[in-house]
């Protein structure tokens, strides 16, 4: 578990620089410059990453059930699962109605994977894993949406192309995921 959680610390604690440490974070940008820090910035992400996949995979050798969910709470988590592939989307597809409307989809599909993924699964390590991203999420999109208010940031209004964009491309790696890539990566069928 201390590696699942020294990579979840890594991880999101880069990911949290521009919510506390904003001023640090803009000094490190102007004396490296923006090319340096975003590769070092991406070298530690990466390390992080690496933690918590390694980590969650020597967790899940000694599991500690918290709680059993009610098999209709796996099903529902599918549903949630494609909401945040299509926010994930949303996020990378200009303009469209989602990331007009709600600003940061992205930092959306993380706290809405990771509730659905509370309430699917009840062993210890999937709720520190899923637990941390929730809560990273939740503070994470308050301050964003704190610093659009601060800075006036305007998002450009939605299409319905980049609306049609973002749901089929949101669906299809959904889809991809859901019934292939979840087994292989991370060795459990969602769909089962």
């Amino acid at each position: 578990m201390s590696v699942l959680i020294l990579g979840l610390l890594v991880f999101l604690g880069l990911h949290s620089l521009r919510i506390f440490a904003y001023d640090w974070r803009s000094r490190q940008v102007a004396r490296l410059g923006e090319k340096r820090w975003k590769l070092l910035y991406s070298l530690g992400a990466v390390a992080g990453l690496v933690l918590i996949c390694w980590g969650f995979g020597l967790a899940r050798r000694h599991p500690v059930l918290l709680y059993v969910p009610p098999m209709w709470l796996r099903h529902l988590n599918a549903l949630f699962t494609l909401v945040a592939f299509v926010l994930l989307a949303a996020a990378r597809v200009p303009r469209n109605h989602l990331k007009a409307k709600l600003h940061h989809p992205q930092t959306l599909a993380v706290k809405v994977w990771a509730f659905g993924h509370l309430l699917a699964t009840g062993m210890l390590h999937d709720v520190v894993l899923f637990g941390a991203f929730l809560l990273w999420s939740v503070v994470l999109f308050a301050a964003a949406r704190r610093r659009d208010r601060r800075e006036s940031t305007v998002y450009p209004a939605g299409t319905v192309r980049g609306d049609t964009i973002a749901l089929v491309a949101g669906a299809v790696l959904w889809a991809l995921f859901a019934f292939w890539l979840h087994v292989l990566l991370i060795g459990v069928n969602p769909m089962a």
